[in-house]
């Protein structure tokens, strides 16, 4: 039976979707965006790529579904600090996806259902300084995670729990820190910072400019969990017993001024650009990282991919981008 990707015209998704090719897995790639949107669309003769497919409506879930054996739903209305805190009530309308996903995968008999949460889901009490422990998945209650996307994630984790109590259906739910890596929005506005920072970077660096925005004071701390580490984290949780939502990033904690340097450094800039710093724009929560003791106890594994490693292959895939971007010729002349 063929193994159903969700989203697979984003960034995630994309990287998947190849991963599961070179397994030799038969897949069904979907998502809501025409193919040549798509980051990535694979040419093989084992992917049926399905584009515009709105999963909001339960009709289209079931046409999905159909066939399916395994299902790893990617698909969400979502991006970087920026479009989550402008976008609420687009975030939050993902709902449908999850809920219709779950109901199509019950009726067509899927053997395994995977479901993308975030971190978002985390309380706030538990992030509100810098330098705070990492975030356990107990920590997730007393519920009180972030506006709009947050709660729309740890409501859909609730619908994977119940539907596999209630209904027999085996779901396996990973909560994701702030994945990075090629292939992925850089220009559009869902950007993370990650990205956001290497295409400021390669900018400043192709213009010989001086200053790098950033948002905030440069203070608030994250981990950033590259591509490759969340794809094996994936497989692995997917492949496991682990019925519980499980932490799937990096414990490799760093401000917001060093992202930005190591972008520097990477991109073997000759002088450091001075920060200007945007106090207006979306910061989201002080603190953010993850506490691996579950991931390591259950899976024996936890993401180790270093940071400055993990953005070597990101930067040097943006600054292309940014060149092509550049020498493209304007539509209007």
């Amino acid at each position: 039976m063929r193994t159903l990707v969700t989203g697979a015209g984003g960034f995630i998704g994309g990287h998947l979707v190849a991963r599961l090719l070179s397994e030799g897995h038969e897949v069904r790639a979907v998502d809501i965006k025409p193919i040549n949107d798509w980051w990535q669309w694979h040419r093989d003769f084992k992917v049926e790529n399905v584009p515009n497919y709105d999963l909001r409506l339960r009709a289209q879930c079931m046409r999905a579904c159909e066939g399916v054996g395994h299902v790893y739903n990617l698909a969400a209305d979502m991006g970087g600090i920026g479009f989550i805190e402008r976008h609420k009530t687009a975030c939050m309308l993902s709902v449908l996806i999850n809920t219709h996903m779950l109901m199509a995968s019950e009726f067509h008999g899927v053997q395994r259902y995977f479901y993308s949460s975030s971190a978002c889901v985390y309380a706030a009490d538990k992030q509100n300084r810098s330098r705070l422990p990492g975030l356990c998945e107990g920590d997730a209650y007393p519920a009180t995670p972030e506006d709009g996307y947050g709660w729309e994630k740890l409501f859909s984790e609730r619908m994977c729990r119940h539907f596999m109590e209630e209904r027999g259906l085996e779901c396996r739910v990973a909560r994701f820190h702030n994945i990075y890596g090629p292939h992925g929005s850089w220009n559009d506005g869902r950007e993370k910072a990650p990205a956001a920072l290497c295409r400021k970077v390669a900018e400043a660096k192709l213009s010989g400019g001086r200053k790098i925005e950033i948002w905030g004071n440069g203070k608030f701390t994250r981990s950033f969990c590259y591509i490759e580490d969340c794809l094996e984290g994936i497989r692995r949780i997917m492949d496991s017993d682990v019925r519980e939502p499980i932490n799937l990033g990096s414990a490799e904690l760093v401000t917001i001024d060093r992202l930005a340097e190591t972008i520097q450094q990477v991109a073997g800039l000759e002088h450091r650009l001075a920060p200007d710093y945007k106090f207006d724009e979306p910061q989201g929560v002080q603190g953010r990282n993850s506490d691996n003791t579950m991931i390591q106890r259950e899976l024996g594994w936890e993401p180790s991919t270093c940071l400055a490693v993990g953005l070597r292959e990101t930067y040097r895939w943006i600054e292309q981008e940014v060149k092509d971007a550049k020498d493209r010729p304007h539509p209007h002349g």
